[in-house]
This record gives C-alpha cells, structure tokens and sequence, in this order.
C-alpha cells in the first residue's frame, strides 16, 4: 500500500514539475519571439529551477530533463542569433551566470558555453575547462549526473580534437582527454555516492535506481574512444590508467563491473591486447563481489575474435605472451576472492581455455596447463555436486574435443583424465559418451596402446562401475546403449604393425575384463573380433614361426582368446560363449592348427552338454556346431571322427522329435563336402538319412497316439530333398529307388484318414515334385538320372 501511494505521489510531482516547465516555457517563447533577452533568460532559468527537485526517481527525473532539454534547445537557437538579442557571446557568457539558483545558472552557462565555443571567440578548451570546473557546484547526485550528461551532450562534437574544427595550437588533444576524463571522475563520484544516500532498507530500490543511471556514465568513455587522437601510446600512458584509476578507487561493486565492462567494449581490441597487463593487473583488485568471471570472458571473447579477423595479428599474441598474463591474472582473481564459488571459477577456466584453443589450437602445453589449473582449483573438493559447475567442467573437457577432430590429440593431455575424475559418476559417464561420440563421429582411429590405455582410462566410468554406481537407478535401454557404445570403440582401434596391435588387445582386454557380468556380453564380442582379424591378418605365417619370443602369433593369440571367452561361461552367457568358440575354431582352421580348432570344438560341447540347458538354444547351438564342423577341413581322420559322432549323438538326443529329426540329417552332411579335397562318405550319409526317416516315422506315430491325427508330412519332404541333394551329387547309395519309395511313402501319409491338411506341406510337395520333372526335362545325363523316378 505504502509503495502504490509513493508511486502516486511520485506521479504527482512529476505532473506539477512538468506543467511548471510548460508554464515557464510559454513565457519563455512569448520573449523570444519578441527578440526580449532579459524576459528570456528570466523564464529559461524558472523553467530550469524544476530541474532542482529531489523527490522524483531517476526515471521520473529523466521524463522531467527531457522536457528542459528540449526547451534549451530552442533557448540555444535564440543565443546563436546575436542580431536578435543584441548581446555578444562573450557578454551573454557572463550574463548568465547572474542567475539566482545554482542549477539553472549552470544549464543557462552550459547552452551558452555551447554557443560560445562555436563562435570561436576563445579557445574550446579554456570555455570547456570553465564549465568542467563549475559544474562541481552541484553535488546532489541525481541532479550533478543529468547537469554533466547535458555538458557531455553539447560538448561531444566540440571537443579540441585533430582534424576538429576546434582544434587550437599546441597539444589539444589532451586537453579534449582532459575534459572527458575530468567529467567522468565527477560524474562516476555522483553515481557511486548514489549508494549511501537513503535509508539501508530501501538499499534494493537505490541499486535498481543506480541501475538506470549508469549509461550516463559511460558515455563518457564512449565519447573519450571516438576522439580521434587518442592514439595507442595516449591510450596506454594516460586514458586506461586514469579510468583503471577510477574504477579501483570508487570501491563499488556496480560500479567497477560496469565501468570494465564498457571499457572492454568500447575501446578496440588492439589497444586491449596491447595493454593487458595494466588492464589485467585491475582485476584482483576489483570488489570480491564484483562478477570479475564474465568481465574476463567477455575481454577473452573479444581478443579471440581478434585473433581469428586476420592471420597477421597472430604474431602480436605471442610477443606480448596474452595467454601467460590471462592465466596469470586468472589465477590471482580465483584467489584473491577466496569465497568465488566453484562454478565461477571453473567459468574462468572455460572461456580461457575458449580464448587458447582460438588463439594458439597448436600450442598443447597450453590448454594441458589450463586443464591442469583447473584439476588444482578442484583438488581440495571432494566429487562436484553442484549442476552448474558440472555443466562447466562438461564443457571444458568437451572444447579440446571439438576442436581436434582426432581423438588422439586430446589423448595427450596429461591433465584432461585428472579433470574427469572430479565428475560425479553421472556426468562421468556422459563425458564418456561425448568422447565416444567424438571418436564416431571424426571417424577417429586410435593406433597405439599407450593411448588406448588413456581412452579407457577415460571412459572408465562405462567400463566397469565406479563408485557412488546404483545399479537400481540404470534404466536398461541406457545401459545397452553405453555398452554398444563401447563395443564400437573397440573396432575402431587399429594398427597395421602385428605387435602393437596385440598390446593394443591386450590393453583393452585389462579394462573389459573388469567390467563385471552385465558388461562382458558386450564388450567380448568386438575384442574377440579384432583378435581375429589380426588372426586373418597373420594366417599366412606358421603358427611356431616366430618362435617363442614372437608375441604376435597366432597360436598365442588363440591362447588368449581362450582365457577371453572362458570369462563368458561365468556371466554366464554359454549361447554367446558357444557362438565365438566356434569362431575360433574356424579361425584356427585357416591357420592349419589342428590342436588349437579341437580345443575350441571341445569347449564348444563341453558348454553345450554343462550350460546349455533350453531346448530351443540347444537346437541352435548344435545346428551352429554342425554347420562350423562342416566347414573345417584341418582335422585328421581321428579327430573328426570323435567330433562327428559327438555332433550326431547329441543330435539324436534332442528333445523334441522334429528337432531331432533335422539335427541328424544336417549331420549327413559332416560326411559329405563337395569341395576337390572333401570327404565324401556315402554309406554314413545314407545311415543318417534313414535314422532321420525313422525318426520322422516315430514323431507321426507320436502325434497319431497322442492327437489322433498323424499331423503334416513336412519332415518327409524335407528329408526327400536330402534324398535328391546327394542324388545330384553323386552319392551312390542314394539309388532312384529309394527315393522312388520315399515319394510313395509321402503320398500315402497324404492320402490316410489320419493325416493333418496343410498348405504348406502339400504346396512343399508340390514344388520338389516340380523340380524332379524339371531336372527330367533338362535332358543330358542328370535328366537320365532323374527319369528312373516316376512322379
């Protein structure tokens, strides 16, 4: 309520303070149009006696001023016309200074001063000096500032400087710096002294207030960098250290931020760079409450858009070594406001490391010694907690990556893993996925185990579990994707030397393996791909040709994938275990290493008969044990022969007898391969064959007993088209005649009472039938054997 009335009566005076200068006003034009000087100046300095109230806020104030101003304006005319008013400037300058009140005496001597300096009739500096000076009669805040705004508005295009039509002899330029800087002192004491005025409670009110006021200050340095004098040395010798000077002195926090900041933004960036360290040297000084952070990044901001305007300023940034006095400066700002939080800090480090990799991308050492600056700042912490300060350190450690398009480079900092382990484990694993991204992305290939070793160092965190993990807080579409994140780490690290290569494995195998069972199953797979490929890499080399002291055979490759996957049946993941078992033994049939594909088979059922308990699993598993068998061609006679019966048994001991049916037909085909080399053994084909037959015989006598219906003939199509595949191929104990028989056997099944319709089987039928008359038709001497059959 007290505050809506004060706003009232606010409104009020404002109201009675602007009809006053209507009033006066109307007066005062009624005298100029009449050319009647002594009534002019008479209601001119009524009108401005307004001007003098205390009761209005700045804002209220400005409205009041505005409506003066445009009347001196006016006034202003009237005194340049001297026919009309009949009185010298010179006259007219002192005439005016005969008015009672102060403050209007002064806006009256100010608009003449105006004139007087455009008639020419003395110096601009000596009329300007005069002003300057008498200007300090008014020390009421609020009045003092708009009175010197007024002086710096009519004197801005009047000052003394080269190529001005003001210029006088000797050096004016200094007397135009003069004047401004004098202004601006005067002006920055009236703004600063705004803040003690008023009771402490209304301290909120005051410095909103002071908030709207403080771009009359900065004119000033406005105007001070458009005075074309002012040179590089003037600027350096006297400008900043009589503003640095100000800014220090006034020991108010609103005021030294923002007095920096207009510094750092109105006067040009070569004259920054070539002052930084005067500029610089301010910072530790300034107020501990003063936001310093975002002065610095804005200084750091506008010299790395300098640095990258032209190549030819480059040079210029080495020779006054910027980046060592901004790490400097930073440094004694972080610890001259020993309660700056952590986030501030880190800020710093942020838009420094911004200005480096801008300024200097090929100088390591530097952003390695911010980084490393950082790690210092964060050492005494415990793990980060606060979301800011996190975001800060993300995009920290986030520049480097973005701007080295290879991973590798940011792999040689030293300080950047010392930074990560600083991150809560939450962020860790983001940072973790931002680099993996990186590496994705930028197609980056990481070639040596040394940097391997510092990348998984990096992303640890998704690697194995670290501490302050919940594993009740991982959703598992973000843990899979984590893990798949990983495994496509690994097929990315390459190297075209053998040896280094291993390591490189071997490297990476150190980091996975501790992981832990939920990650195994991920990051397996892709390691044990890559040990193959360096395998597939080396199959031309004897397994014992380097001898024991080569590392990098793959013998001893083998052996470690062994170990490698071993890790799996404890997770336990036997299907996975049983999959890359036989990728193995594959592996290490191309390579001729009997010993070591027997070992990988002989896991491979040693899982199968311990671990794999489902049915389903167990019908892939020995389909994929069949299939890998039927392709290996290193065994000796033995050998196979332990493996094929293995295969064929546990085939027949299937659960379902569907499963077991097409279990031991796929086994014919471990006895006949038609390759040049392959084994062709007809009779143990045939035996397979008709043990499938009686098996499918035994499962339509099952579904009869057990349904009333024999069920679809699927299982003797099927085994028909075994029948014909050898008949093709020219296995002799596959006569015409039992295929012949095997046709009748089907159409009798299809034809009982007890027989199940179905489409598929009889559309099955159907199509082998039309491939016997195909292979009829052909003619030659597959067609000759085919016509035996009669369909």
């Amino acid at each position: 309520m007290m505050i809506a009335d004060a706003m009232e009566d606010e409104d009020k005076w404002l109201a009675e303070g602007i009809a006053g200068i209507q009033h006066n006003a109307f007066y005062m034009h009624r005298a100029l149009d009449s050319n009647n000087l002594r009534e002019a100046l008479k209601y001119s300095a009524q009108l401005l006696s307004e001007l003098r109230t205390s009761r209005l806020s700045p804002h209220k104030y400005y409205e009041l001023y505005m409506r003066a101003f445009d009347e001196l304006r006016k006034l202003e005319m009237f005194f340049k016309e001297e026919e009309r008013h009949g009185c010298s400037v010179v006259d007219l300058y002192e005439l005016v200074q005969h008015a009672g009140n102060i403050l209007p005496r002064l806006y009256l001597l100010c608009t003449v001063g105006s004139v007087y300096i455009k008639s020419k009739e003395a110096p601009a500096k000596d009329v300007l000096k005069d002003l300057v000076e008498m200007c300090r009669g008014v020390q009421h805040p609020i009045r003092g500032l708009f009175l010197r705004s007024y002086l710096s508005q009519i004197s801005r295009d009047k000052l003394p400087d080269i190529g001005s039509e003001y210029e006088g002899d000797g050096d004016t330029v200094m007397d135009a710096v003069e004047f401004v800087l004098q202004n601006f002192s005067e002006m920055n004491k009236l703004w600063v002294r705004m803040e003690l005025q008023g009771p402490a409670r209304e301290r909120d009110k005051m410095e909103k207030e002071r908030n709207e006021l403080r771009d009359l200050v900065g004119k000033n340095l406005h105007v001070l960098s458009q005075i074309e004098g002012i040179d590089l040395e003037l600027y350096k010798e006297t400008v900043l250290p009589r503003v640095l000077e100000q800014v220090v002195n006034c020991k108010d926090e609103l005021a030294q931020y923002y007095l920096m900041d207009c510094l750092i933004q109105v006067f040009p960036d070569e004259y920054h760079l070539q002052t930084l360290e005067n500029l610089l040297g301010a910072c530790p000084q300034l107020q501990p409450t003063v936001d310093i952070k975002t002065v610095l990044s804005q200084l750091m901001e506008r010299l790395s858009s300098y640095a990258a305007s032209s190549p030819e300023v480059q040079p210029e940034f080495l020779q006054v070594e910027a980046f060592a006095k901004l790490s400097s400066a930073i440094g004694k700002v972080i610890e001259t406001q020993g309660d700056m939080p952590i986030v501030g800090a880190i800020t710093l480090y942020v838009s420094l490391l911004t200005f480096t990799l801008r300024v200097h991308p090929d100088r390591l050492d530097y952003v390695d010694q911010v980084l490393g600056s950082c790690v210092k700042k964060l050492s005494n912490k415990p793990k980060l907690e606060d979301s800011r300060a996190t975001k800060q350190v993300v995009a920290l450690l986030s520049a480097p990556l973005e701007k080295y398009s290879d991973i590798v480079t940011s792999l040689t900092l030293s300080n950047y893993p010392r930074v990560m382990d600083h991150l809560d484990s939450g962020t860790n694993k983001i940072m973790a996925m931002v680099i993996i991204q990186s590496i994705m992305t930028n197609q980056a290939c990481v070639s040596s185990a040394d940097k391997v070793e510092v990348l998984f160092e990096l992303i640890k965190g998704l690697i194995k579990d670290l501490e302050g993990d919940s594993e009740d807080e991982l959703d598992e579409e973000d843990f899979n994707e984590e893990q798949n994140s990983v495994a496509r780490v690994i097929h990315v690290l390459y190297n075209d030397d053998p040896e280094e290569m291993l390591k490189i494995i071997c490297t990476v195998r150190k980091h996975i393996m501790t992981g832990g069972p939920k990650r195994l199953p991920f990051t397996v797979p892709p390691l044990v791909f890559s040990a193959l490929k360096l395998i597939r890499q080396l199959q031309n080399q004897d397994g014992d040709a380097g001898g024991e002291e080569d590392p990098a055979t793959p013998k001893k490759i083998f052996q470690l994938l062994n170990q490698t996957i071993e890790a799996l049946s404890y997770v336990p993941a036997p299907e996975l275990a049983l999959r890359l078992y036989l990728q193995c033994a594959e592996a290490a049939n191309d390579c001729d290493l009997e010993p070591v594909a027997y070992e990988f088979f002989t896991q491979a059922f040693v899982l199968y008969e311990e671990e794999i308990a489902d049915s389903k699993a167990q019908v892939t598993a020995i389909h994929l044990i069949i299939g890998t068998l039927q392709r290996t061609n290193v065994f000796g006679v033995e050998n196979r022969d332990t493996l094929t019966h293995k295969a064929t048994g546990y085939s027949a001991k299937l659960l379902k007898k569907p499963d077991q049916c097409r279990a031991v037909y796929a086994c014919s085909h471990l006895f006949w391969v038609d390759d040049q080399d392959g084994i062709k053994d007809g009779e143990r084909v045939l035996l397979c064959l008709k043990r499938s037959l009686r098996i499918a015989n035994a499962a339509q006598q099952m579904a009869n007993v057990a349904r009333g219906s024999s069920g679809p003939v699927t299982l003797f199509v099927e085994i028909l088209n075994k029948y014909l595949y050898y008949f093709e191929k020219g296995n002799p104990q596959i006569t015409s005649a039992a295929i012949q028989g095997l046709i009748e056997l089907i159409k009798t099944e299809m034809q009982s009472d007890t027989a199940t319709p179905d489409q598929i089987s009889d559309a099955f039928f159907a199509c082998t039938l039309r491939y016997i008359q195909f292979q009829k038709q052909k003619g030659g001497a597959m067609g000759d054997k085919f016509n035996a059959i009669k369909v």
